[in-house]
């Protein structure tokens, strides 16, 4: 968490991004610095994740690539979109059809990108749960969505403190 806390606010949101594009969620999360802990850190993500209105929301979910879709690009978000995907890329021709099937209809039906907190779920599972979540209304489907979002937010908030962890370590060692 130090190398969280110690980068300036601007610098802070910007890192804090990459686990979720809503900038609102980003700047509180910054603001609300410093974290003596990743569960610190969470808890204000969940806290900031609770008072985003569905814009905030919309906003963050414009940066997920569609299940079964492969994020581009050598950022920390589209790296971490991969390996959260990764049941996705292992489907056959039918399952990968059936994503993108569904992924359409979803969109059609609700406006946005469908949202899963894919790590460690197949492909199967994915458009297993897509399939159900088609069924939903629209006010149970955001309560869901906001519910994946956290849950991805969360591992990724993880990922983000170890890497700057790490890049201290390194840059410690280094010296």
């Amino acid at each position: 968490m130090d190398r969280l806390n110690a980068l300036d606010e601007q610098d802070a949101a910007a890192a804090l991004l990459a686990c979720c594009a809503s900038r609102r969620w980003a700047a509180e999360v910054a603001a609300a610095r410093p974290y003596p802990d990743l569960a610190a850190l969470k808890a204000a993500s969940a806290r900031a994740m609770l008072g985003l209105t569905w814009e905030d929301v919309g906003e963050a979910l414009a940066a997920h690539p569609r299940i079964g879709e492969r994020a581009g690009g050598a950022s920390r978000e589209a790296a971490w979109s991969r390996r959260e995907q990764a049941g996705a890329s292992d489907a056959g021709l039918e399952t990968q059809q059936a994503l993108a099937d569904g992924n359409r209809a979803y969109e059609e039906r609700f406006g946005h990108v469908y949202l899963i907190c894919a790590t460690g779920l197949s492909a199967a599972e994915m458009l297993a749960a897509l399939h159900r979540r088609l069924d939903n209304g629209v006010a149970a489907e955001r309560v869901v969505v906001r519910e994946e979002l956290a849950k991805i937010v969360d591992l990724r908030l993880a990922g983000l403190a170890a890497e700057l962890d790490g890049a201290g370590a390194a840059a410690g060692e280094a010296r």
